[in-house]
């Protein structure tokens, strides 16, 4: 019996090749009486990742967890957010200071807003604190590069032990 109510319910849904999710998103996106910026906003929760629900659930319950940070703010900044994905990160960061993913992620966004100073600090900040790491060095020449800079002596993030400089100079 329970089996012929699902399939009837699939088959009435079936009718018109629309979900009444997608109908429901379709008159509210459609509709001349709601503000645009009220519409957009809607589609926008209607439309929402449920991947990206569970990620905020998760940093609600867990504020350092940089494996829910990072996917959540990389889609932020997909979807054009790069504010929320900075205000994400910033609280990662509270909970977890000096967490070297958590300040790489917050550099790459400054970076990919254009702001190439603030997110080399970062890199320097992070690399001091672990001269080794390739991917932190690899995105601050990255950042260096986007800025049009070279490698100069004050862009040296950390030196090595034996005096050698940790990133090798382009002249």
């Amino acid at each position: 019996m329970l089996a012929v109510v699902l399939l009837a319910g699939c088959a009435i849904s079936d009718r018109s090749g629309v979900s009444p999710q997608q109908t429901f998103t379709s008159d509210l996106a459609g509709s001349k009486e709601i503000d645009p910026a009220v519409r957009q906003r809607i589609s926008y929760t209607l439309s929402r990742d449920p991947d990206e629900g569970a990620l905020r659930d998760t940093l609600k319950q867990q504020p350092n967890n940089i494996d829910a940070a990072i996917p959540l703010a990389r889609a932020l900044l997909a979807r054009n957010c790069p504010n929320d994905a900075l205000e994400l990160l910033d609280g990662v960061l509270l909970a977890a200071p000096g967490d070297l993913r958590a300040l790489n992620a917050k550099a790459v966004v400054l970076d990919h807003e254009g702001r190439h100073q603030e997110a080399q600090e970062l890199y320097r900040h992070a690399l001091a604190a672990e001269p080794a790491n390739r991917m932190l060095r690899n995105n601050f020449k990255l950042s260096l590069a986007l800025e049009g800079k070279r490698e100069v002596d004050d862009a040296d993030p950390a030196p090595q032990a034996d005096g050698r400089h940790a990133l090798a100079r382009s002249r």
